[in-house]
């Protein structure tokens, strides 16, 4: 896999390059010193993966990631020395298409082997993603094939539930997600629960960027906790949410060999199996075919399924899944999703 590096830190530079050709197959393409130079070198030579930085003298990371994703795409990994301070502008770039973003490791901190471990880890699960590595891994997770586990009975009606919005993304999911909570009333009776594919230790700070979009109010889902209307809850660890039979939110490890953490369709087929009112679930941007199953568990559950359409994803990769399964009922642009699911809202509650 041939990997290139933009970064104006000569000593964070190094490191990357150790990290990169530590790897047996791996190679460094070019290196980059400031945002100009990488737009530039990727139009004449695109590399299968960039590690980008976010702060440049000239341009910022996530400028930069809005034009190569333009010009000439290809895979960008934000690789950030601030996660906290930087965090708008990591996810404008994810906006723009980046797929994910890790720490930078540091020659002599403290912590640095986990580090670079799991940038090589981050790198390893990308390389797969865009064909580059092989990996066996299930197309789903096994359980999903079986027949459905009786739903645990509910101590109230159904009724009281509130009505429930389950939304998955990836790949330019930040910035999608802020344009379809943007649009909601502060007095929306829905539940909605937002599965991103974000590293946990970024999860805080899209749960913050995203509280700044909306007049709802954002937050980590809880381990214990329970679905509120007018709330939005979004997965915040790296391992899956999970409802349980009793209806409060958990997570969990398994599936531990699914690429997908936290996975899309993990916790809509728990949804399938607990909740006995029928929602709404919005597959947006992202690579990968994580959602589609789990869309297409909902919707034979009586779900209204809705899949983002080609034109307005910044990768077309989970929607398409769905859609080619028949797993969406409709296939919408992004502008008209908040709107639709306004309706449908109304409809249920």
């Amino acid at each position: 896999m041939r990997i290139a590096i933009v970064n104006d830190t000569v000593m964070a530079v190094e490191m990357l390059r150790r990290v990169v050709t530590s790897v047996p197959g791996y190679e460094v393409a070019w290196v980059a010193r400031n945002g100009s130079q990488a737009i530039a070198k990727c139009a004449i030579d695109t590399p299968d993966l960039i590690l980008m930085d976010m702060i440049m003298p000239d341009l910022d990371g996530a400028e930069v990631t809005k034009v190569i994703m333009k010009q000439s795409p290809c895979a960008i990994l934000i690789v950030t020395a601030d996660v906290q301070k930087n965090s708008s502008k990591i996810f404008e770039a994810m906006g723009y298409g980046a797929l994910d973003v890790v720490s930078t490791p540091t020659l002599g901190r403290s912590g640095e082997p986990t580090l670079a471990q799991t940038l090589l880890n981050k790198m390893a699960t990308l390389g797969i993603l865009i064909g580059k590595l092989n990996h066996k891994h299930p197309t789903a997770h096994e359980s999903f094939l079986a027949p459905s586990k009786a739903s645990a009975k509910l101590s109230y009606p159904p009724l009281s539930l509130p009505p429930l919005i389950v939304i998955g993304a990836s790949t330019g999911g930040p910035n999608a997600l802020g344009t379809v909570l943007s649009e909601f009333p502060s007095n929306f009776a829905a539940a909605i629960v937002i599965i991103q594919h974000v590293d946990a230790q970024f999860s805080s700070g899209l749960a913050k960027w995203l509280n700044e979009q909306t007049p709802l109010s954002v937050i980590l889902a809880p381990d214990g906790g329970c679905l509120e209307g007018g709330r939005v809850f979004l997965a915040g660890t790296n391992d899956h949410l999970v409802l349980r039979p009793n209806l409060t939110l958990t997570y969990t490890k398994k599936p531990q060999d699914y690429p997908y953490r936290p996975s899309v369709d993990v916790f809509c087929e728990s949804v399938a199996q607990y909740w006995s009112r029928k929602g709404i679930a919005v597959l947006l941007t992202g690579m990968g075919r994580d959602g589609a199953i789990g869309l297409q568990v909902l919707r034979l559950r009586g779900w209204h399924t809705i899949a983002q359409d080609r034109q307005s994803s910044v990768v077309y990769g989970m929607p398409k899944a769905a859609v080619e399964m028949g797993a969406a009922v409709e296939v919408l642009p992004l502008s008209a999703i908040a709107a639709t699911l306004i309706k449908r809202v109304m409809l249920i509650s």
